[in-house]
């Protein structure tokens, strides 16, 4: 593969993983190339980290692409070759023979282990990615009905690192106590140099299985995407916690682009009597235009979602960016239904208070569950016209979270009816993609007759939608 394929090919990934790559930001990453040493690997990848990231959590979809498009010891014509410390592709190389040699004469895993053991207590980057690469060759191959393939899950299982915890404390410890600070500090060294070590098998595995199925292919499912795109309804726990540090951000940037943009609309509506009266002086040529005075508006903002748990993390997150903008906003009431509704508002009343907090106290004190605890959209839409209906003004904006699933109850559709009419705008999130409304028990088609659906998977989307909301 030449150079110019590798770095299309590249840039072509990037945006594919979700970073938002402008083709004046490819062409200056090209640039750069032609006054690089190409055999300098870091310094390749600082030049297109420069070029091309713009965001801290757009960095590990950066890395892991440049590590299949850029791998260890592959130069493919490229220039693009091994490094170590220095950028010494020779003595790279020199490390590579060494290590295989080391990989054939090993016999069991003990072998590697105790390698391991003296890797982990120093700080040689370059000879723990040496090792692990030798353990892929030695116990990562998988031998299968379609051909081979390689596993990081049976290297992590040979060398097994973690159990080795123990006698490294031991060892970096010395003959200081057990406890307090300085066994957190020397834990928390070693488990850093283990999860290099389990970056570096991952990558070596990837590097592999590209060369064999191509890297392309293998970039496909290799990459997560950047969090502010994960797709909230299939989150992990570690996902959720970086998706919950990006709200206050995500709000601060939506509050001053909606700032500037109220700014800059000051002129109000074309006051078209006083234009004609203006232009009498100038033979009727209307030259300067009049305005009407422009009145600011802000919205009332009636939120009421689905807290069960299918979409939970969904109103989750979208309660604490409305919460997050409130400014921007007259007020903002929230209510949360299960098969029945309650008004959750007192839960985020206080200034400055804990999102999380508040939605733990809604999880464990609101009235949300009647019966089944199951989701039933219809019976808590009556219960909200009943109970709240006159919440709902003219001035109000209504916003509806859930997935429309309403386990084949009745729909109550005059019960939404009534909602939407007298709101000044209504919209419904829904945070499944598309293609699956109107499957098994969704209703999502029934409900996008009376209210505007959109789908609403991630926090882009959601910033997006918050933005033209307010």
């Amino acid at each position: 593969m030449s150079l110019l394929d590798r770095h299309t090919g590249f840039v072509r990934a990037l945006r594919h993983g979700g970073l938002p790559v402008s083709l004046a930001e490819g062409l200056d990453a090209a640039r750069a190339l032609t006054v690089l040493d190409l055999a300098d690997r870091e310094t390749l990848r600082a030049a297109y980290a420069a070029s091309l990231v713009k965001r801290h959590t757009h960095r590990p979809v950066f890395d892991t692409l440049f590590e299949l498009w850029f791998p260890l010891g592959v130069t493919a014509g490229t220039g693009v070759g091994d490094a170590d410390a220095e950028g010494d592709a020779d003595a790279a190389e020199s490390a590579d023979a060494s290590a295989a040699a080391d990989a054939s004469d090993a016999s069991d895993a003990e072998v590697f282990r105790d390698r391991l053991r003296e890797l982990l207590l120093g700080d040689d980057d370059i000879a723990l990615r040496a090792l692990a690469r030798e353990a892929v060759g030695r116990f990562g191959e998988v031998e299968g009905p379609s051909g081979g393939s390689w596993s990081a899950h049976l290297v992590g299982r040979a060398l097994d690192p973690r159990t080795l915890m123990a006698g490294l404390l031991r060892a970096v410890l010395g003959g200081q106590l057990p406890g307090g600070v300085a066994e957190r500090n020397a834990r928390r060294m070693i488990q850093t140099r283990v999860d290099r070590l389990d970056q570096h098998i991952l990558s070596d595995v990837r590097r592999r299985l590209a060369e064999e199925r191509g890297v392309e292919r293998v970039a496909e499912t290799a990459v997560k995407p950047a969090v502010e795109n994960l797709d909230i309804l299939r989150a992990n726990r570690a996902d959720l916690v970086a998706l919950r540090r990006e709200i206050q951000p995500l709000a601060q940037r939506l509050a001053t682009r909606l700032t500037i943009r109220q700014r800059a609309g000051r002129n109000g509506r074309l006051d078209f009597r006083r234009t004609v009266r203006a232009s009498l002086s100038t033979g009727g040529v209307p030259l300067a235009t009049h305005h009407r005075p422009r009145r600011p508006h802000k919205p009332e903002l009636v939120v009421l979602c689905d807290a069960s748990e299918s979409v939970a993390s969904f109103a989750h997150f979208t309660l604490m960016l409305a919460y997050a903008l409130r400014e921007q906003f007259a007020r903002v009431r929230a209510f949360a239904f299960i098969d029945t509704v309650d008004e959750v508002t007192r839960f985020f009343e206080r200034p400055g208070g804990d999102i999380t907090e508040a939605m733990r106290r809604l999880t464990a004190e609101a009235n949300l569950v009647r019966i089944s605890g199951h989701s039933d959209y219809g019976h808590s839409f009556k219960v909200f016209v009943e109970r709240y209906g006159d919440v709902i003004g003219p001035k109000s904006s209504l916003l509806i979270l859930g997935d429309a699933r309403n386990n084949y109850q009745d729909p109550a559709l005059a019960a939404l009816a009534a909602m939407v009419t007298p709101a000044r705008h209504a919209w419904w999130l829904n945070p499944e993609p598309e293609r699956d409304w109107d499957t098994g028990d969704s209703i999502a088609g029934v409900y996008a007759r009376h209210i505007s659906m959109i789908e609403c998977r991630n926090l882009t989307q959601l910033g997006q939608f918050v933005g033209e909301l307010a």
